[in-house]
């Protein structure tokens, strides 16, 4: 932060505890936070010439704000991040503004680049038990191939983040019919457990050789620490491979599938936001739009042409 004034730098700390303090958000957003600001700043005070105090800042122009999104694309970076990075000044802006008493409009009426949103690419439900068939057959060590089953199980039939999953411990065994979840945040959400993720996570648990710590984690990797998501990852590569799947067949792609699965049953769009712990009820609406995009195909398939 060299090229940063004492002033805007300090201003960008304080916004960023305000960030975690009051608004929850997460070690990596306020990371990304950090270094999308820092990178505006940098870039604003290297374009004015002059290190900008909070006075000057409060003088920033659409012009200059321009100028800062030609530099970033000229770096390569697509539209999306772009959008992100344009999302985070603006935040930080709304909060200066307020506690300086200056007016945003010129950061704030800067329009972000538009881009194609990326669907959710759930598998269908006859992929997905295919799937899990497959990572049993993964491992040479039984227990090994329990866990992975495990651990699909509850990405899949709870809706769980692999992080979620992986956070589990052994104070969470055996699995309760609902499971607390602090997910993305800090926000905690409720989530029901299917009989089958139960009894998944039951059998891994016999066959695991790591005696059940109430401290430690629930899913133990091969020598006994914690189960990190590359080996899930990795595993599901290989069997997705075998079954020839595409390469949007991850971990996230099983939670994908359990809102998809859900909505298809007849599920409502607000509770599976509340499922899956979606901050906003848009974001959980992609998944209206896979539905509707899947309807279509078949409609194209069975519809006949004149």
């Amino acid at each position: 932060m060299s090229l940063i004034s004492p002033a805007a730098r300090d201003a960008l700390e304080m916004w960023l505890s305000h960030q975690r303090a009051l608004k929850g958000s997460s070690d990596n957003t306020i990371i990304a936070y950090q270094g999308d600001v820092t990178e505006f700043l940098a870039f604003i005070t290297e374009y004015k010439a002059e290190q900008q105090g909070l006075a000057p800042l409060a003088r920033i122009t659409v012009t200059d704000m321009r100028a800062w999104m030609a530099q970033a694309r000229g770096t390569g970076i697509g539209a999306r991040s772009l959008a992100r990075k344009l999302s985070a000044v603006k935040a930080f802006y709304r909060w200066l503004a307020e506690r300086e008493g200056f007016e945003p409009t010129a950061v704030l009426f800067v329009r972000a680049p538009k881009f194609q949103k990326k669907l959710p690419r759930p598998l269908a439900e006859d992929a997905a038990r295919s799937l899990i068939d497959a990572i049993e057959m993964q491992s040479e060590k039984p227990w090994v191939s329990l866990r992975d089953v495990a651990v699909v199980t509850l990405l899949w039939g709870c809706g769980l983040r692999i992080s979620e999953a992986l956070g589990l411990t052994g104070a969470d065994a055996p699995l309760p019919e609902t499971l607390r979840i602090i997910g993305k945040g800090g926000k905690e959400r409720v989530v029901p457990v299917v009989p089958a993720a139960r009894t998944a996570v039951d059998t891994y648990l016999r066959a695991c050789p790591y005696p059940l710590e109430p401290n430690a984690a629930l899913f133990r990797a091969v020598r006994g620490g914690p189960l990190a998501p590359g080996a899930i990852q990795k595993v599901m590569a290989r069997a997705r491979m075998q079954l020839g799947l595409p390469a949007s067949a991850t971990p996230h792609a099983m939670r994908h599938s359990f809102a998809t699965h859900l909505l298809d049953a007849g599920g409502d769009l607000r509770a599976i936001q509340e499922l899956l712990g979606h901050a906003s009820l848009s974001t959980t609406q992609a998944y209206t739009a896979v539905d509707t995009a899947r309807l279509m195909e078949v409609y194209d398939r069975a519809h006949p042409k004149a």
